[in-house]
């Protein structure tokens, strides 16, 4: 049996905690639906351990354990913070991190009614993210470059979803954010990896922003196409407003990006509809969706 199929169980996050952090052991111990590369246990009401799973190195989690700490105190949402750390053991030969519960549905499996006041939120989460970063402060490998050194990306999923008679509107506004201006700031702190299961909502906004493992120091953008992936249609132009620190030439790329992280997201449904390891059925109508809102502009 290879470390990626060992089954993570209810008795194993117990044992676990027995071993090196006895003091959280008697604690109620639930799964949490969702997850690839890490699965969630919630541990008590205000806690979480995060298993590595198919991550392939711990390297997305070791990230969260050095940064987090860092930046959630100038975050105006809650952020999951690493409280404990566990280490490769005999028991269970990856990493997992105790962290704190950041309470709300995951946007996949819920809804925003309150637009504006997503909007808001965001723009001013954001706005704290998007600070310039130290130079000790990770850089992307597979993300953050500029549009056009993305292109690859783009093609395979553009060719791999069907979108017949939006095809061209599709690649005219993916065409204009290769040939917008680059980032010309320093590198700030950026998420990554918005999308709606990395962000809790309730009370119908956004109350929570979760899985920090692709953060990186760059372009904005990259978290700027939130405004078009997470929100509902109508409100982008409000959030752009609201954020305040955002170019024409930053707008543009962050509209191509979003273009490919709904193909993204329709691909991922796509992949669940067929059966296909780590595919999301319902991913794909909200990433169509997604796409519809980006081609209707800010």
């Amino acid at each position: 049996m290879t470390d990626a199929e060992i089954e993570i169980t209810a008795d194993l996050v117990r044992d676990l905690l027995q071993e090196q952090h006895p003091d959280l052991a008697g604690l109620a111990i639930r799964e949490v639906a969702g997850g690839w590369g890490n699965q969630m246990w919630r541990l008590g009401d205000e806690l979480a351990v995060r298993m590595q799973r198919m991550d392939s190195t711990p390297e997305l989690q070791l990230k969260e354990r050095r940064w987090l700490p860092v930046l959630a105190p100038h975050l105006p949402l809650p952020v999951p913070t690493p409280v404990r750390f566990g280490e490769p053991s005999e028991r269970f030969p990856k990493h997992w991190t105790v962290m704190t519960w950041v309470p709300g549905e995951p946007l996949d499996h819920g809804t925003i009614s309150r637009g504006a006041h997503a909007a808001d939120t965001l723009a001013a989460f954001l706005q704290a993210l998007h600070v310039e970063a130290p130079a000790e402060a990770p850089i992307a490998t597979d993300r953050g470059a500029h549009p056009r050194n993305c292109t690859g990306g783009f093609d395979n999923f553009f060719q791999a979803v069907a979108l017949d008679d939006i095809a061209a509107d599709v690649r005219a506004v993916w065409d204009d954010a290769v040939a917008a201006q680059a980032w010309e700031g320093p590198p700030v702190w950026v998420h990554g990896d918005l999308h709606p299961a990395n962000v809790v909502v309730s009370d119908g906004t956004l109350s929570g922003i979760v899985d920090f493992g692709d953060m990186f120091a760059g372009d904005p953008a990259w978290d700027l196409a939130a405004a078009w992936v997470l929100l509902p249609a109508g409100t982008a132009s409000r959030f752009f407003e609201m954020y305040a620190h955002a170019d024409e030439a930053a707008i543009r790329r962050a509209r191509g990006l979003a273009a490919m992280k709904s193909l993204f997201l329709m691909l991922m449904g796509q992949n669940g509809d067929r059966g296909l390891p780590g595919g999301k059925p319902h991913w794909g109508p909200a990433g169509r969706a997604a796409l519809d809102r980006v081609l209707k502009g800010v």
